[in-house]
């Protein structure tokens, strides 16, 4: 059974004030082009299909069309589940008349984790949701974190499981260990949105979508597939690929590959102004991609991000070398001062800025029995 894995399209994205539809149109050309080529079983699209909740229109009619074709005209079954950028309320839409054209979209967790099966293959569907939404669904007041919540939701479907059967897990989480770009929305603050990779040991394959690198983290059965595009200058170094994989009735399964280029790349260029807009240097220069440009000069300049667009027509980002040296120094500054201020002072200032309120002396006298509290267990001496 051979199935193709692909996660976090990001239809309507804007980057740098600039909406990506007409790039992910193009790659997408190229994805529905690989469908015909591998004649896939299924194609498994594991969260963030849209950007954010209300995607623009063109998004919508992006991704309508490219489901149809998948789905429709090649006549490939797609198992899709939301993301945390999706609305799960949206995607769920029509879904129960989708599956009679072998269209498998699970946009809410229920408590229904009765298994897609194609080929003898069983793919679990779990979308997205936030830890208080699968207390309330499985009816469980122990969960309070992406973990213990994942957790649950594997231990509920492991009681329906044939285990002489190959299993599939298809979701979007964030795994302990894994490697995020500046792309990647923060499911939770602190660590209590990191699911640990030992609650999907009992599937043969996990299919999962948030991290945008197929190289986000090294598991034998746990992988990203990657986003399609670069969203971000920090994903530039990242391979982007799509992921095939072909499984046997034992659930075991071989991986490949496959890169689709994209019709503008996304990269840094650093260098002086003179050298950047020499034809010399330029002329072998792939002028269109979407650029971060870091400039070395030292002296004031007239314009300069109108002069390199002149070259450079998707300059979406440009600083000055000089700028980051001193960003970094206060930095630097700023992490010393604050080892030299007390917890109290510290929690005042976060205090401070996320609230308008006062940080009255009771407030105070309560915060500080807190973090003596917090001492007496880390330090029973």
């Amino acid at each position: 059974m051979k199935f193709i894995h692909t996660a976090d399209w990001h239809l309507g994205k804007l980057v740098h004030g600039i909406y990506m539809t007409e790039e992910q149109r193009y790659i997408l050309e190229g994805f529905i082009d690989l469908v015909k080529e591998e004649v896939p079983d299924a194609v498994v699209i594991a969260g963030d299909l849209y950007d954010r909740s209300v995607p623009p229109t063109e998004a919508v009619e992006l991704l309508d069309e490219v489901l149809f074709r998948i789905n429709v005209e090649l006549n490939t079954p797609i198992i899709a589940v939301s993301g945390n950028h999706d609305s799960a309320e949206r995607l769920s839409f029509g879904s129960s008349w989708y599956k009679h054209s072998h269209f498998y979209l699970k946009g809410k967790i229920t408590n229904d984790f009765t298994p897609v099966t194609i080929k003898g293959v069983n793919f679990h569907c779990v979308p997205y949701a936030e830890p208080g939404v699968v207390r309330q669904v499985l009816e469980d007041d122990s969960i309070t974190s992406h973990h213990g919540a994942m957790e649950a939701i594997v231990k509920k479907i492991e009681e329906n499981m044939n285990p002489n059967e190959p299993h599939v897990f298809v979701g979007h989480a964030f795994v302990l260990g894994g490697k995020t770009t500046d792309s990647e929305r923060t499911l939770s603050v602190g660590g209590s949105g990191c699911v640990g990779a030992e609650v999907f040991h009992p599937f043969h394959y996990t299919a999962l979508g948030h991290l945008h690198s197929p190289d986000a983290i090294k598991h034998e059965t746990i992988r990203y597939s990657g986003s399609l595009l670069k969203y971000s200058f920090s994903e530039s170094k990242q391979r982007k690929t799509v992921t095939i994989v072909e499984m046997e009735d034992d659930g075991s399964f071989n991986i490949r590959e496959k890169v689709l280029q994209p019709k503008h790349d996304m990269r840094e260029l650093g260098g002086y102004m003179e050298e950047l807009l020499d034809p010399l240097f330029y002329q072998t220069q792939k002028v269109n991609d979407y650029l971060k440009i870091t400039l070395h000069d030292q002296g004031a300049l007239i314009d300069p991000i109108n002069q390199l667009r002149q070259v450079y027509p998707n300059v979406l980002h440009l600083e000055r070398k000089m700028d980051m040296t001193d960003a970094i120094k206060k930095n630097s500054f700023r992490v010393l001062e604050d080892k030299k201020r007390s917890e109290l002072d510290l929690f005042q200032e976060f205090y401070d800025d996320m609230t308008t309120g006062v940080f009255t002396d009771d407030k105070k006298e309560t915060v500080q029995n807190v973090i003596e509290k917090a001492r007496k267990e880390v330090d029973p001496a």
